[in-house]
């Protein structure tokens, strides 16, 4: 079968989340990915992993821990989602996404074994997109066998698919309030699901954060006797805009602005007994949490399980991390006027991530006007709560239609927008926003064109923005690419 076919065939399958379209909502249940994996052979135990949940960040550290490992020598799996443009971006080695050819072959032997389950009747439902992707994930990383894996819970924890794992080091990132209807309403019963990743006896990571999260994740960890690690000692220990001195030549490249964006000045922490230098190409104040969740579980695989990490290949790991379209800078250049224009691409999709983007560009562009939004968000989201966060700041919000059922109607966008007194206006097409952007881009010059609120959207104009650029290095973190726009 061919890579097209399984495309094809992925893109038709039940959904986990509800849908205004009659689907009836999905029961999760570990359970079924457990019944599914057995048939496959159990391929998620024939590799160590480290598992990790949370609203917002866990991306970013997954990202973070698996470049760091790959430094170390190791042969690693990083599981991660949603995509950008292909769904091969959540299967990763060493940092290579899974070839066309392995995808389809794994995808349709999970088919395969799931649709032998329902006639069996061992399972009850076919398995859904999020299992099918999980198991595939797992079918990669052990023909042959990677060394150890990093994956990110996709919803929740307790009951998410990723959770079939036994895993080395549990990571909880900041925990806020998404995705009410499936996890609870407040930020305590969200905590206690993500908590579900948590094991007797095992390690937890993380950070201190919300009260009520702090609360709830002390709680579950005691009554497991789970260990504890901080990552407080590796957050920056002075404000880090403050530029230290630096002699990596390989640091000062990947620092270097793109556009009009302030550089992001390394720091010094110490690591493993040694002072190291943090330059990581993720911008904003709010990836130092990130940074350090992902250098406490480095130094606990080195301590506690003997994994070969060390004070150098953490820096470079962290160094050479790649996680586009979190505060990436791209710039085009107009094939009309050959004047360029810079976009600012961020997957913010809910409250906490709107105010890291506002934060972010306040510290990327201070003092520095900006022009043109492109705004989407799903219907499950609080559009009015995110609206006031971000649309003040920009002098207006163009809303672009994204391909999904869960979509937020215009009308909802454009009251939401009329709730700030930001002017509005709602394009046909991405296409036409794009235009839209620019125009007021040229008649008005300010600071860049940032596009956020959906994933659906930003990667959908990351991929007409890059299919319009010169071959550049690979696609990484604040790297500037020239192009045209037609």
């Amino acid at each position: 079968m061919s890579y097209q076919s399984a495309i094809d065939h992925l893109a038709a399958m039940a959904p986990e989340l509800a849908t205004q379209t009659g689907q009836t909502r999905r029961k999760f249940s570990l359970e079924e990915v457990a019944t599914l994996l057995a048939a496959l052979g159990n391929p998620q135990r024939t590799f160590p992993s480290v598992l990790i949940a949370g609203t917002n960040g866990k991306g970013s550290t997954a990202a973070t821990l698996a470049s760091i490992l790959t430094a170390s020598g190791l042969r690693t799996g990083l599981y991660t989602s949603p995509h950008l443009a292909r769904p091969n971006e959540r299967i990763r080695i060493d940092g290579a996404e899974i070839s066309d050819a392995d995808f389809a072959e794994d995808f349709f032997r999970v088919r395969a074994a799931g649709q032998k389950l329902v006639e069996e009747k061992k399972l009850a439902q076919p398995p859904s997109f999020f299992e099918t992707l999980t198991a595939m994930a797992f079918l990669h990383f052990a023909e042959p066998a990677i060394e150890i894996a990093v994956l990110e819970v996709g919803l929740g924890g307790r009951l998410d698919a990723t959770n079939v794992v036994d895993p080395l080091l549990s990571i909880i990132t900041d925990i806020s309030l998404d995705h009410m209807e499936w996890l609870g309403n407040t930020i305590t019963d969200i905590a206690r699901e993500k908590a579900g990743i948590l094991r007797t006896g095992g390690t937890l990571v993380t950070l201190p954060q919300n009260p009520e999260a702090n609360q709830v994740l002390g709680e579950v960890a005691m009554s497991l006797s789970v260990l504890g690690v901080s990552a407080v000692p590796y957050m920056p220990a002075t404000d880090p805009r403050q530029p230290v001195e630096t002699t990596s030549d390989q640091a000062q490249t990947a620092t270097q602005p793109v556009g009009n964006a302030s550089q992001q000045h390394p720091y010094k922490v110490d690591v493993l007994g040694q002072s190291i230098e943090v330059a990581s190409p993720l911008r904003g104040a709010h990836q130092h949490r990130n940074i350090a969740l992902a250098i406490a579980a480095a130094v606990e695989l080195a301590i506690s399980h003997g994994f070969a990490v060390t004070p150098k290949s953490i820096s470079d790991g962290i160094r050479n991390t790649r996680w586009p379209a979190r505060l990436e800078a791209i710039r085009i250049e107009n094939a009309h006027n050959h004047k360029t224009t810079e976009f600012i691409l961020d997957v913010a999709h809910n409250p906490a991530g709107a105010w890291a983007l506002r934060a972010g560009l306040r510290d990327m562009l201070p003092g520095q006007h900006l022009g043109t939004l492109i705004f989407s968000c799903l219907r499950d989201k609080p559009v009015v709560e995110m609206a006031h966060i971000l649309f003040p700041i920009f002098d207006q919000v163009i809303f672009a239609p994204i391909h999904s059922s869960r979509a937020t109607p215009v009308r909802d966008l454009l009251a939401a927008a009329a709730s700030t007194g930001t002017p509005a206006f709602a394009a046909s097409s991405v296409s036409q926003a794009l235009e839209l952007a620019l125009e007021h881009a040229e008649a008005h010059p300010s600071g860049p064109i940032v596009v956020s609120g959906s994933v659906y959207l930003v990667g959908d104009v990351r991929t007409r923005l890059l299919a319009k650029t010169a071959p550049a290095a690979t696609p990484g973190q604040s790297i500037e690419r020239v192009g045209q726009l037609p």
